[in-house]
């Protein structure tokens, strides 16, 4: 097999189309056709269901395409290395961010970058920290941006900005007389609790500082789960139930008396986010760029 092929793979599967992945490599359909077919012989297996409408990818193709994906990426970034960064070419950064840091803190990073680095470019792909994590992990982002810590040996972690974790709740009578009685820890495992997904750096770090005050996840009435912070804020708005989210989230409902946040109690106070790269991969001049701007803005660290 060659790059070629495997590029080729990837643009089908990506578009679920030949046809377009012939305009986009800018080859007929006939040579695209001829690079899965000799892809699908040397590996003796069917790489994609086809129908009248679009094709998806079989079992095996499936996997395939993550580590197609990889080596296509790859390419472009040596290409990028060797060819175009001595003659200062635009770059294109690609950045796995996880909600918190993707909504709350990139857009102000991503303006000065934008700013002192016009001709600079960026892909934002917001996630969770495990798949951001995971992302810089198999090299399809340069850079990650994620609340949590994973150990993982090829993982390099830069903590850039200091955030509270906060228990969150409706603006009504009872919160406000909760309010002023003591800590969320006396009343949190009788109230219906929003968590966010699987994979989340909050999650992950909520769970952590309840254990650290004696409460099991296991124990909490956990009613929902969900991805989307500002769902999450306004669900607690209307009443659904309390959860834990970050405070530099949770602001503007403060500001505005739609929620109260109560302090939740943490040996540490609260938690890094990391901006996190792969130390196995060389970092592409504009990688490095962006993490100082990052560390500029937020002069946490």
């Amino acid at each position: 097999m060659n790059l070629k092929q495997l590029e080729a793979f990837v643009k089908v599967t990506e578009g679920r189309s030949f046809s377009k992945a012939a305009k986009e490599l800018f080859l007929t359909q006939p040579t695209i056709s001829a690079h899965i077919a000799s892809l699908e012989k040397e590996l003796n297996t069917r790489l994609f269901v086809r129908n009248t409408k679009e094709v998806s990818l079989s079992e095996d193709g499936t996997v395939l395409y993550e580590y197609a994906k990889q080596m296509v990426e790859l390419e472009r970034k040596i290409e990028y290395a060797f060819l175009h960064e001595e003659k200062d070419a635009p770059q294109c950064i690609t950045i796995a961010a996880s909600t918190i840091p993707a909504q709350y803190l990139l857009p102000r990073i991503l303006a000065r970058f934008s700013e002192r680095y016009p001709k600079e470019q960026f892909k934002v792909m917001e996630t969770d920290s495990a798949r951001a994590i995971e992302h810089v992990i198999n090299h399809t982002a340069d850079i990650g941006f994620t609340g949590t810590v994973m150990e993982k040996k090829n993982c390099k972690y830069i903590p850039f900005y200091w955030d509270e974790l906060v228990v969150i709740t409706p603006n009504n009578e009872k919160f406000r007389r909760l309010r002023e009685i003591g800590s969320p820890l006396d009343w949190i495992m009788n109230e219906p609790i929003i968590m966010r997904e699987e994979g989340s750096g909050t999650r992950k770090e909520a769970e952590r500082q309840l254990r650290e005050n004696g409460i099991e996840v296991e124990s909490l009435n956990i009613i929902a789960s969900i991805e989307n912070t500002e769902t999450i804020k306004r669900s607690v708005g209307n009443g659904l139930g309390v959860s834990v989210l970050s405070k530099l989230a949770a602001q503007d409902e403060l500001i505005h008396g739609r929620i109260l946040s109560f302090s939740l109690p943490s040996q540490r106070g609260g938690r890094n986010l990391n901006i996190v790269y792969n130390k196995n991969f060389h970092l592409p001049q504009a990688v490095e760029k962006f993490i100082k701007v990052t560390r500029e803005v937020y002069q946490t660290f």
